[in-house]
């Protein structure tokens, strides 16, 4: 019979990587709300396509901005303090969007947003590293790396129809308000946990030492190459179909639900296929390297979505791009862990952070010059296909041996 106190580590364990899972969905449920209510907002607010290229750029340029600090954040405070802090910050953020009178306040409350979800991804790979043994981290990371999808497939279904019924406002003050409920649980659930490793939940970062090491940069460096896909597949997609295959707000929902979904299967295949080519005998670096290679040559596919004039061809084309991205960064997140310090691990995340969120910033202006001066959405998807063999090349220069730490 299973010790008790076996039982009872398993069962906190699993309330962590479910409440990691729920944060994480919940951050992508506030995100993609304005891009999904493009039309409307643009109505209320009349905003061109610039207009709303700024809107996420602002929205990057915060989050970028704060993530130099969130690694800290946690590191000082200590994950469980630092994600409920940011969780409840975000939620009243989220909610004041309906009650901004003009265009200066709901960008005001964009901004707060953006600074308050900046945590919850280092936050999330710091709770993996503290508390899931090694064997049970890539598979946990893979579970909660498909929350951002499972958010972005429901908030599709869900909002567009929703905002027609009660109103735009009302979709803000039920997505905020969630976050809210989330928070009571993370509190409760999160009380027991005790860290596996020795690495302290509170540390002090020898910033000396994190920015001298390769293992920093080969993370920074293939955040900032990959990120930006992301970025621009969530804050543009809507438009895309809406201004290429006239779908209505009401319609575009199934074709982006299906593009996340794929998506979310890309994170839980990254999540297995990495163990099991250790399983196999081979050794971390090459089991990390084969596993990218495999999504960087499948995202390839993702350009060929413009040559389509048929929807459901184009949201599947561009969901196998989200299935390599997802399986990509799943990578990139389990190879933290591997090589990066503990009591560092959330400051090196939150700097790959700070780079993707420029990246997508970059892509997201690019988008909107790009559709502006007639030139469509050729650019951006040239440079989403060939983003993730450039990572691998850094990834590969950089460290051309990943060894645990």
């Amino acid at each position: 019979m299973e010790p008790a106190a076996k039982r009872a580590s398993s069962g906190a364990t699993m309330a962590l990587v479910a409440l990691l899972f729920a944060g994480n969905a919940l951050n992508y449920v506030d995100r993609q709300v304005v891009a999904l209510l493009k039309p409307t907002l643009q109505a209320t607010f009349h905003w061109n396509d610039g207009d709303f290229a700024h809107l996420g750029s602002a929205f990057q340029f915060a989050a970028a901005s704060a993530l130099v600090f969130v690694g800290w954040f946690i590191d000082r405070l200590g994950v469980r303090v630092a994600y409920g802090a940011a969780v409840a910050v975000w939620s009243l953020a989220g909610m004041a969007h309906a009650i901004a009178a003009n265009v200066q306040q709901f960008v005001t409350a964009r901004v707060v947003l953006a600074i308050g979800e900046t945590v919850s991804t280092p936050a999330g790979v710091k709770s993996a590293t503290l508390y899931l043994t090694p064997d049970r981290r890539n598979q946990a990371l893979g579970i909660i790396n498909t929350a951002p999808n499972i958010g972005a497939i429901l908030t599709p279904l869900i909002i567009p129809p929703f905002a027609m019924a009660f109103g735009w406002k009302a979709a803000f003050l039920v997505t905020g308000g969630l976050g809210l409920v989330w928070l009571a649980a993370w509190w409760w659930g999160t009380r027991s946990l005790e860290p596996v490793t020795k690495a302290s939940e509170r540390a002090p970062v020898n910033w000396r030492e994190l920015l001298s090491a390769r293992s920093s940069w080969v993370v920074i460096g293939a955040k900032f190459l990959t990120d930006g896909v992301w970025w621009f597949v969530l804050f543009w997609m809507p438009d895309f179909f809406n201004r290429v295959f006239g779908m209505s707000q009401a319609r575009l929902g199934l074709p982006v639900a299906i593009i996340f979904s794929l998506a979310a299967a890309g994170a839980l295949t990254a999540g297995g296929l990495f163990p099991r080519l250790r399983r196999n005998g081979l050794s971390i670096d090459a089991a990390r390297k084969r596993s990218m290679l495999f999504f960087a040559l499948v995202v390839l596919a993702m350009p060929l979505a413009l040559l389509t004039r048929n929807v459901w061809l184009a949201a599947l084309l561009i969901g196998l791009g989200l299935f390599a991205h997802q399986g990509f960064s799943t990578n990139i997140f389990g190879m933290s862990t591997d090589i990066v310090p503990a009591g560092r691990v959330a400051s090196v995340i939150a700097l790959g952070a700070v780079a993707g969120n420029l990246a997508g910033m970059g892509v997201i202006e690019l988008a909107g010059w790009s559709l502006s001066n007639g030139f469509g959405y050729t650019p951006m998807f040239i440079l989403c296909g060939g983003a993730y063999l450039l990572a691998l090349g850094w990834i590969h220069l950089v460290m051309p041996q990943l060894e645990a730490n």
